[in-house]
């Protein structure tokens, strides 16, 4: 599983190359690809923990980006989120994730929300299931055929 991560106060978003004794290695997702370090004060969070507020229990960001993906049929997102209104947001998010929590859920939340779509599609990132969701592991699990060859 490729571990995406966002860094706080960095723009875009990173993937795990490798880790050092005090630092981590990571690589911008788009067409740089640019190598850059992140340490321990930076707060680094991958997008596999990260869940959206709901009126019930809150739903993982790998199933509202698979509801955004459905909507825009896994192309980027359509709305201009740098220019549109907060009702225009909000409408929108409504249509992703109907029982999101109105008072919970902010308008940059859903700008970066659309923003990492974006990025994340423009990049051949469209099986977010995949992609995200924790490996559900059991006893009976069949092998790959890269685990067969070991």
């Amino acid at each position: 599983m490729e571990t995406i991560l966002s860094i706080a106060g960095k723009p875009g978003l990173y993937r795990l190359v490798s880790r050092g004794k005090m630092n981590l290695i990571v690589e911008t997702i788009d067409e740089n690809h640019r190598r850059v370090p992140a340490f321990a004060t930076d707060r680094v969070t991958s997008l596999g923990d990260i869940a959206m507020y709901t009126d019930a229990e809150d739903v993982p960001l790998w199933k509202v980006l698979k509801s955004l993906g459905d909507k825009e049929q896994s192309k980027p997102s359509q709305l201009n989120y740098k220019k549109c209104s907060s009702d225009e947001l909000h409408k929108y998010f409504s249509e992703v994730l109907p029982q999101y929590d109105r008072d919970r859920v902010h308008d940059s939340d859903i700008k970066k929300l659309i923003q990492w779509y974006n990025i994340l599609v423009n990049n051949g990132i469209t099986d977010f299931q995949a992609t995200f969701a924790p490996e559900e592991t059991d006893g009976n699990a069949e092998q790959t055929e890269e685990q067969k060859a070991d």
